[in-house]
């Protein structure tokens, strides 16, 4: 099985091909948010406020990324642990959110809400933030400019690597990869 391309926004009929495992190619509009943008964001959906971005079938890259050199858009931007944002996952499914790029395993609860919200988990290979951050063509803080490398950025991403890690249907890469090798 090759690789697929896919665009955001991300809709139900694309999430479906997904599966645990697949090598996606990923482009089109991301948004950086981690723990502290998080927390901003539910206050702002707890109060029936605008967010900061259309929040329909977007995709959420856990990730800080470092100040960018001259003449590029970004510096170092690899994934950061996931589950710290677990807590947020089910306001964020709730608001239209599709899909999330991190590193890490999820807790059974996010596994649920992608499957009820038809989403999907991308894994980013962590320590390859350089390689990651090739694949951004244009970087823009949009919210929240306070948190520093936390701030919401607006990521034109091209051609982003990624791995299918939880799929809409309820199946985990890290569960199956443990199941396949576990001594029996």
């Amino acid at each position: 099985m090759g690789a697929v391309k896919i665009n955001t926004p991300l809709n139900d009929e694309v999430i479906k091909t997904l599966n645990i495992g697949m090598e996606v190619y990923l482009s089109g509009i991301v948004y950086t948010a981690r723990d502290a943008a998080h927390k901003k964001l539910l206050e702002l959906i707890d109060k029936n406020e605008q967010l900061p971005f259309d929040i329909q079938g977007s995709v959420i890259y856990y990730v800080g990324p470092s100040p960018a050199k001259p003449g590029q858009p970004i510096g170092a931007a690899g994934p950061t642990t996931s589950y710290r944002m677990d807590p947020f996952v089910p306001a964020m499914f709730e608001a239209g959110m599709k899909g999330m790029i991190g590193k890490g395993q999820r807790s059974q609860q996010v596994i649920d809400y992608i499957s009820k919200y038809t989403g999907v988990y991308f894994g980013a290979t962590g320590g390859a933030a350089a390689l990651l951050a090739k694949s951004v063509k244009a970087a823009e803080v949009i919210a929240f400019p306070e948190l520093g490398a936390e701030a919401i950025r607006k990521l034109e991403v091209q051609d982003m690597p990624l791995i299918v890690i939880n799929d809409c249907y309820g199946k985990d890469l890290y569960q199956q990869g443990r199941s396949k090798w576990a001594i029996k």
